[in-house]
C-alpha cells in the first residue's frame, strides 16, 4: 500500500526484512500477536523464547506505524518525571516504576542478544526552553541523583555549545543511559529475531475483531487464528480492532525531516547526543549515521498532513539551527502519536486477551518492555506487569463524535502557552 506520509530515510534505507507470506486460511497457536511494531515484536519474540507457538500478523508490513517512523530517540523513562510519580504513587510503587522505565534498558540488551545493525548512539540532552524549564531540570537531576543514583549531567547555559550549536537553550540535562537509533532497522531486526525463535509473522493481514472466550479468536481479513491469547498492539489503531480501548487515547500528527548529509554536523550537535527540548510542542533532534540531521518539529491535529511535510518542518529546524536554514532536505514523513489523557501508557488484560497502547510519544525504550512483560504475565509471572497494568487510566470525554475535537482543544491550549512563553 502507498502511503504519503512514509516518503522517510528509514525506508529508504532500511535492512531487507524476511517474513512469512500473506496466506488465506485457518490458523491455530498460543498465541496470537496483533501489530508489528515494537510492542508486538518484542511480546512475539518473548513468548517463543519462553516455550509458545506464536503468529504475529501485521496489517501492513513490520514497522509500518510509529514504531518505524519516530524521531529515533532513545529516552529512559515516562512522559511523568521520577519524583512526580512518587509524589502520586508512593516510594513502593514510583521504585518499580523507576526500575522497569528507567534502570532496565531492554531495548540495548536485544540489539546486543540479536546483533542488530540499527545505528545505535549513546546520549540524550533535554534542552530547557525556559529558565524556569532548566530549574526544574535540575531538581529532577538532583533528585535522580540523591534518590537513584542514577547519574546525570546538569549543562548550565553557558556550557550548553558543547552539546548543541544553538543559543536558544537556557540549559539542559544530559543523560548518558539515552541514546538513539534507526528504528525501522530495530524493528526489523526484533522480527528476524522472532522469525529466528519460532514466530511467524503475517504481512498484508489486517485484525478485524476479537471474539474472546476461553481461549481467542482473531478474525483477520482473509484468515482466522484460534488462540490460547491475543495481545493487541496495534497502538494508533486499536480502536478498529476493539473500539472500546480506543476511547483511552487520540492520535496526534507528527512529523520529521532528514536534511541532506552535513559537512558541518559534528559542529551542530558535538556529542553527537540526540536532543529534545522541553516545550509541549517540542522539537527534537539527532543525526544519522550519515551526517543528516533528522528533525522533528510542531504538531497537527487534523488528520490530513501538510501538503508539504519539509516546508511544514522547515521552519522548526531553522529556529533551532539558523546556520543550516537553507540546507537542501531529501525526506519529509510522518505518522499518528496515540496520546493519553495523563500521557502514561494504557496496559491492560481482559480475560485472554492482552493491551499496551497509548505511549504518547515516549515509546521507543518503554514499549520493548512492555511487549516482554506481556509475555511474563501471559507465561503466569504478573507481578511486573502489574506494575504497569496498575497506572491509571481514564477515557478522553465525549464520546465517538466529539472524543477528538475536546482533546483538540486542550491540545491546542497547552501549545498556546507555549507561544506565549
Amino acid at each position: 500500500m502507498t502511503d504519503p506520509l512514509n516518503n522517510s530515510y528509514y525506508s529508504a534505507t532500511a535492512h531487507d526484512c524476511l517474513v512469512d507470506a500473506d496466506i488465506a486460511g485457518a490458523y491455530a497457536c498460543d498465541v496470537a500477536v496483533i501489530g508489528g511494531g515494537f510492542t508486538g515484536l518484542s511480546a512475539a519474540l518473548a513468548c517463543a523464547e519462553r516455550g509458545f507457538s506464536v503468529i504475529l500478523v501485521e496489517a501492513e508490513r513490520v514497522g509500518f506505524g510509529a514504531s518505524g517512523r519516530n524521531g529515533g530517540q532513545l529516552i529512559p523513562g515516562l512522559r511523568w518525571s521520577a519524583s512526580e510519580l512518587e509524589a502520586e504513587f508512593g516510594r513502593e510503587r514510583a521504585d518499580a516504576l523507576f526500575d522497569l522505565c528507567w534502570r532496565d534498558n531492554r531495548v540495548k540488551h536485544r540489539i546486543a542478544t540479536h546483533g542488530i545493525d540499527c545505528d545505535l548512539k549513546a546520549g540524550h540532552v533535554e534542552a530547557a526552553w525556559t529558565p524556569k524549564d532548566f530549574d526544574a531540570m535540575r531538581r529532577e537531576a538532583d533528585y535522580l541523583g540523591q534518590r537513584h543514583g542514577y547519574e546525570t549531567d546538569v549543562v548550565a547555559k553557558a556550557d550548553m555549545d558543547a552539546h548543541i550549536a544553538s543559543p536558544l537553550y537556557h540549559g539542559g540535562v544530559y543523560d548518558p543511559q539515552g541514546g538513539h537509533f534507526h528504528p525501522l532497522n530495530y524493528a526489523i531486526g526484533l522480527a528476524k529475531a522472532a522469525e529466528a525463535a519460532g514466530v511467524r509473522i503475517l504481512q498484508g493481514q489486517r485484525a478485524n475483531w476479537i471474539l474472546d472466550g476461553n481461549g481467542g479468536e482473531l478474525f483477520l481479513d482473509r484468515s482466522t487464528i484460534e488462540a490460547r491469547y491475543v495481545i493487541d498492539a496495534t497502538d494508533s489503531w486499536i480502536g478498529e480492532v476493539e473500539p472500546d480501548l480506543g476511547r483511552y487515547t487520540v492520535p496526534i500528527m507528527n512529523y520529521n525531516i532528514a536534511t541532506a548529509p552535513l559537512a558541518n554536523a559534528d559542529a551542530l550537535l558535538p556529542t553527537d547526543a540526540a536532543v529534545a527540548d522541553s516545550r509541549f510542542v517540542l522539537n527534537y533532534f539527532r543525526l544519522s549515521a550519515d551526517k543528516r540531521l533528522i528533525f522533528g518539529g510542531g504538531e497537527r491535529y487534523s488528520q490530513t498532513p501538510p501538503r508539504d511535510i519539509a516546508a511544514f518542518v522547515r521552519p522548526f529546524m531553522a529556529e533551532v539551527f539558523p546556520q543550516i536554514a537553507d540546507t537542501r532536505i531529501d525526506y519529509g514523513w510522518g505518522g499518528a502519536v496515540a496520546v493519553t489523557m495523563n500521557r502514561l501508557p494504557h496496559i491492560g488484560r481482559r480475560g485472554n486477551v492482552f493491551f499496551a497502547h497509548g505511549f504518547s510519544g515516549h515509546g521507543a525504550l518503554i514499549t520493548t518492555t512492555a511487549g516482554e512483560l506481556i509475555a511474563e504475565a501471559l507465561a503466569g509471572t504478573a507481578e511486573r506487569f502489574d506494575v504497569l497494568a496498575s497506572l491509571p487510566s481514564h477515557p478522553f470525554p465525549g464520546g465517538k463524535w466529539l472524543r477528538r475535537p475536546l482533546a483538540t482543544l486542550g491540545l491546542l491550549y497547552y501549545a498556546l502557552k507555549d507561544r506565549l512563553g
